[in-house]
């Protein structure tokens, strides 16, 4: 395909332009991480396995969704993004074609892990890209672009539960193989004529850059702390997000009552991640880390004594509200703290310990159901995980604010 590029200044309405495209294609693109989630009663069903089990499909997602974060990141570090968006587009395709072969749980489990790692190209290597564009509104766009995965989650469920009303999932399956098929040209299309008119005027133009500040850890120290404070809140974050569908279904609610929870948390952790953006422009990003994850934890612990249909509507809004500015806010420090040059690769890597983080919770939380045959210890796990990583914050906070180096010049 032969067209004409177009130069795309930093801040422009070209780069707005750009951002609304580039969330379009996130939206869709991060289905991967989704469609598992909604399939879990079904598969469950299926395979005739325990809930513990049931979760390994969604552990390969986002195990592969890690790893993805990082190899592709440092891909785009050094090359840029338009390769990887291809071929992640065009691994979604095949795989959710393929995947309906599945006859069990092992073979399910290797195609997600396919579909995460093909995924994560929309998340932190794009949060990464964006970063480009946007010096003024850089936590904004940030913030847009992270907002995209979690209206993936409430878009996706809500779409697929209408194929899942019989318990197929394959139909599902084939259904997104064939929209993606048909959406995604396009979007590439625009996408990749938009060019950055000229690098140099990110670091010039951006007010957080920070040419003469040093931290008083080094580089390495810094990421480490950042990566296990990832651990923590995401081990706490994959509860709800995870096992809100089967918490309903436990307590009498139907496959679309459970979806529709999923869905109303997932599209306010959307919104919320947009808010945050606004907030980390204004308090910074180490701030708003620190306040979305203190607020997390208040509504983890919300879950355990009340589980009523209405508590689980509010709660799971909150839940939404407030923890949707975590994830973009670690991207945002990186990009701030860190050189300008490993930004997607460090961010890479904090997103692999962050769903990984995800993993090991959504794993546990299921092993803790199976063995008492009630979430409540489960959400008391979260919660304490959650203050783990609010206490790393803390220390980081402390660190930076006692250093005698100025941040701006």
């Amino acid at each position: 395909m032969i067209y004409r590029k177009i130069s795309t200044p930093i801040d422009s309405k070209l780069a707005w332009i750009r951002l609304s495209l580039v969330c379009l294609m996130c939206l869709i693109g991060c289905v991967g991480m989704w469609s598992v989630v909604i399939i879990m009663p079904a598969i469950q069903t299926e395979f005739k396995i325990d809930r513990s089990v049931t979760t390994i499909p969604y552990i390969l997602t986002m195990l592969g969704f890690g790893l993805g974060n990082v190899f592709v990141g440092k891909y785009v570090d050094k090359y840029g993004i338009i390769k990887p968006i291809i071929f992640a587009f065009i691994s979604l395709i095949i795989v959710y074609f393929i995947s309906i072969y599945a006859t069990n749980i092992i073979i399910l489990s290797f195609f997600q892990f396919i579909l995460g790692f093909s995924s994560a190209t929309f998340f932190g290597p794009m949060m990464a890209d964006i970063t480009k564009f946007f010096a003024k509104k850089k936590g904004l766009a940030v913030s847009m672009v992270a907002s995209s995965q979690h209206l993936a989650g409430a878009t996706w469920p809500f779409l697929l539960h209408f194929f899942l009303s019989d318990g197929n999932w394959r139909i599902a399956h084939i259904f997104i193989g064939v929209f993606c098929f048909i959406t995604v040209p396009p979007l590439c299309y625009f996408i990749f004529k938009m060019k950055l008119e000229n690098q140099e005027q990110v670091l010039n133009k951006d007010a957080n850059f920070q040419i003469n500040f040093k931290l008083p850890i080094s580089n390495k120290s810094f990421q480490i702390l950042l990566m296990i404070a990832g651990v923590g809140c995401c081990v706490s974050m994959s509860t709800p997000q995870v096992h809100i569908i089967p918490l309903c279904i436990d307590n009498g609610y139907n496959l679309e009552i459970g979806t529709n929870i999923l869905s109303i948390m997932l599209f306010c952790a959307a919104v919320s991640r947009i808010i945050y953006g606004y907030i980390a422009d204004k308090i910074g990003p180490l701030e708003t880390l620190l306040l979305a994850s203190s607020l997390q934890a208040i509504t983890i612990f919300m879950y355990i004594p009340f589980n009523d249909l209405t508590s689980l509507y509010i709660i799971s809004i909150l839940f939404g509200l407030v923890q949707g500015g975590i994830v973009p806010s670690y991207a945002l420090i990186i990009s701030k703290y860190l050189p300008k040059n490993e930004v997607a690769e460090r961010v890479g890597l904090v997103i692999l310990m962050t769903v990984i983080g995800m993993s090991i919770g959504g794993w546990m939380s299921g092993k803790i159901f199976d063995l008492t045959n009630s979430y409540t210890l489960g959400f008391l796990n979260s919660f304490a995980w959650n203050i783990s990583n609010i206490i790393i914050i803390v220390i980081i906070f402390i660190m930076i604010k006692r250093s005698d180096k100025k941040l701006y010049v």
